[in-house]
């Protein structure tokens, strides 16, 4: 199959899905207690199949290999895409289609320590995009509004600007719990998940497709072969939605407890007028934060409360790092610092959110490195290449009050572009950029706030 039949052919299969797929979600929320029977042939489904194969191949890590040693390149140019999926649609029909252990691959992260991830193969990415293409329009009905990370149509910003609002006033939830799952992808019991999933979903054939990926192994960097009794895992395309299946006991009890989201705003009225707290929570993934209308005594008994409802799914909150907040000290959330301060020039108070510092060294880190490793010998352009972390980070971190970080940010980074090109021309001792650099790089490094 060339290139143009793919994409035409992926164009119409698309189509197809969103079809489906906005019939399921809209039978999911008719009947929040009906159990879809027959899906295991949408999974199989060649219009199915082929929109997650353009998903895979479309990913960052479409050029890296599982534990076969197969790449989407290499399905392209020596399986062909026809026949592979072709293949893999007569083995997921026969059920004789069996998950490779995922590849681990340890990642540093900002704090030091490494953070496990697992590389599935090509196959199977594709079966579980396929799958997540079938499931998540269904758990989608289910989940609730508080919950952002990993949700079509949700990102960051939008939790972030969640907190802004009950933060301030009149809403004024003050009090703030910063609760931490420790090893969230790493300690989700099987049993408990698979019985939630159970809920939803009463086809075997895909009940037993998703236990069969939670089952699949590790294969370690070592070479030694380790079972999966808990867990998911983290970078698997089926990982964040089994997650938010899990999480979404957090949601649940919030709902329903006395001054929580589905009380109503008289019932919160009363609740403040004598006395008691209402809660509100926000979620992105497994970091997550309780704002409390009340006292510290309020946040301190839902801290205690909180750390008990997760543990049906086999999870545990990190004693040292779930803290307790006061808005006006501020608190960091997704890379943002929010903090109630007085307006310069007023006796007005409101809330900001700023790039926190810790977002601001992980930058200043990348440029120093990416200045230090970059040898000299390479021409200018390469150096430039800079301006996309710099561009993607300012993009990130626009829509907060971020013009004294983006100014320090800029200051830092000519700092090193100067010394870089101090040491490629050591006879010319540059005081201020050259001009033809100052017009290739202010845009990506001076935004505006």
């Amino acid at each position: 199959m060339n290139t143009d039949a793919l994409e035409d052919a992926a164009f119409s299969a698309e189509r197809r899905v969103l079809e489906i797929q906005a019939k399921l979600h809209r039978w999911a929320r008719k009947d929040p207690h009906r159990r879809f029977d027959d899906l295991f042939n949408l999974v199989a489904d060649p219009a199915f199949l082929l929109t997650a194969w353009m998903r895979v191949r479309g990913n960052e890590g479409a050029r890296t290999p599982g534990v076969d040693g197969h790449t989407v390149y290499y399905v392209e140019q020596v399986r062909g895409v026809e026949g592979f999926l072709g293949v893999l649609r007569s083995q997921i029909k026969d059920r004789t289609f069996r998950p490779l252990p995922v590849r681990e691959r340890m990642i540093p992260k900002a704090t030091g320590k490494l953070r496990r991830l697992g590389i599935a193969s090509v196959a199977d990415r594709t079966v579980q995009a396929s799958l997540k293409l079938v499931l998540e329009p269904i758990f989608e009905a289910d989940f609730h509004p508080c919950s952002y990370g990993f949700r079509p149509m949700r990102r960051a910003h939008d939790a972030i600007a969640e907190v802004h609002y009950l933060a301030s006033r009149p809403r004024n939830y003050e009090w703030i719990v910063e609760g931490d799952i420790t090893a969230c992808f790493d300690e989700i019991d099987h049993t408990a998940l698979m019985n939630r999933v159970r809920s939803r979903i009463g086809d075997n054939r895909v009940l037993a497709l998703v236990k069969a990926f939670l089952k699949a192994g590790i294969l370690s960097e070592d070479g030694r072969l380790r079972a999966t009794d808990t867990g998911t895992p983290q970078g698997s395309i089926l990982s964040p939605l089994l997650s938010n299946v899990a999480l979404s006991v957090l949601d649940e009890y919030f709902t329903q407890i006395p001054g929580g989201p589905g009380s109503s705003q008289a019932e919160r009225s009363k609740r403040r007028r004598h006395g008691k707290a209402g809660y509100r929570l926000v979620r992105y993934a497994d970091d997550f934060l309780v704002l409390v209308s009340g006292t510290r005594e309020h946040a301190e008994q839902i801290r205690g409360e909180v750390a008990e409802v997760p543990a049906p799914m086999g999870l545990r909150l990190s004693e040292d790092k779930t803290l307790i907040t006061h808005i006006d000290n501020g608190l960091d959330f997704l890379g943002w610092h929010i903090q109630r301060r007085r307006k310069r020039g007023t006796n007005q108070h409101y809330v900001y959110t700023y790039p926190s510092r810790k977002a601001v060294k992980a930058a200043m880190g990348k440029v120093r490195k990416w200045c230090r490793e970059l040898d000299t010998n390479q021409p200018l352009d390469a150096l430039l290449q800079l301006n996309r972390l710099l561009r993607g980070w300012c993009a990130y971190f626009r829509p907060g009050v971020s013009h004294a970080a983006f100014q320090y940010l800029s200051h830092y980074t000519w700092q090193r572009v100067i010394g870089w090109l101090r040491r490629k021309h050591p006879k010319n001792q540059l005081e201020e950029p050259p001009a033809p650099l100052l017009r290739r790089t202010v845009v990506a490094t001076r935004p505006r706030a």
